[in-house]
């Protein structure tokens, strides 16, 4: 059992909004001595945590939006790394002082979390713990969509929408390992500059595309470009009829497979431009809205 007497903690004493105006009431307070957890499964291990990612999930569960609802109050947060300070005795792949990342689903925005082996990953000894908090949800994610799912094989063209939001980033660099050709889409210069570093073929930065211009393969955005959001921020719903002809642009012979943590007109216009036989991986609706075919609501595989 932990020695310490308490931890600090985030904790959500109510639903509401995760980045209120100065006149809102937060639904959330940091407390600086909350209970640790208590009890350890003989099958689970205590770590002490370095750092936690923050994810489009974690905000719709404090509003009380996610299809996860915890009961209040709860310490949100879904994914952190740290080191193991404590084990169950049936823990075998596992040790105290080990460096790892971790699933939490819950509990990550705190000082310990106690969490079932299987949803623990040990890390080498040189891998940064902060950089790794990103890993097992961001990077799992678009690993489970790109590798096991699509199948994505060298040669491929893959149309990466929010390329700019931490899931879209990480599947850039996983497409670029397999050897596709990546397109891009995001909003504002600093994302596209990013992108086009990480190694995608081609970025089509929306926020030009609003102004009337566009980004082609290789265009370095204008200063008034920059924005904010993947996409699907306030006005991106004015783009969709002109998006899918710069990605008709950026890949002339179609995509054949659609990442889309976006949804809405975006995934709409993205549709028209996938190659017969194609894949569609719908990894999420930050838009706010649900993407529907000619015969209803797009099913969900994943």
């Amino acid at each position: 059992m932990s020695k310490q007497a308490g931890m600090k903690a985030l904790v959500v004493r109510q639903l509401g909004n995760p980045v209120p105006s100065p006149t809102e009431k937060r639904p959330y307070a940091v407390i600086a001595d909350h209970p640790t957890p208590q009890y350890l499964a003989p099958n689970a291990v205590r770590i002490k945590i370095a750092a936690s990612g923050l994810n489009f999930a974690d905000a719709l569960q404090v509003m009380g939006q996610y299809q996860v609802k915890p009961k209040l109050p709860f310490i949100p947060g879904s994914e952190v790394s740290g080191k193991v300070i404590e084990i169950g005795r049936d823990v075998r792949t596992l040790a105290v002082g080990d460096s790892v990342c971790a699933v939490t689903q819950g509990g990550g925005f705190a000082g310990e979390v106690v969490i079932k082996q299987g949803g623990v990953v040990k890390l080498p000894d040189h891998v940064d713990l902060v950089a790794a908090a990103g890993l097992p949800v961001i990077f799992g994610t678009a690993h489970l969509a790109i590798k096991e799912r699509a199948q994505v094989k060298s040669g491929q063209t893959v149309l990466i929408l929010g390329a700019g939001g931490g899931v879209g980033v990480a599947a850039v660099q996983i497409c670029k390992v397999l050897g596709a050709k990546v397109v891009a889409v995001a909003r504002g210069q600093s994302k596209a500059k990013l992108l086009t570093e990480l190694g995608a073929d081609a970025v089509i930065d929306t926020s030009a595309n609003h102004q009337g211009g566009g980004a082609a393969p290789g265009r370095q955005p204008a200063p008034e470009d920059e924005g904010y959001g993947a996409l699907g921020g306030p006005g991106a719903q004015n783009q969709g009829p002109a998006l899918r002809d710069l990605i008709k642009k950026a890949a002339p012979d179609g995509v054949d497979v659609i990442f889309d943590p976006v949804g809405g007109t975006p995934f709409a216009e993205a549709l028209k431009t996938l190659k017969w036989g194609g894949q569609i991986a719908i990894i999420g609706f930050a838009s706010g809205t649900i993407p529907k075919d000619a015969y209803g609501t797009v099913p969900l595989s994943m």
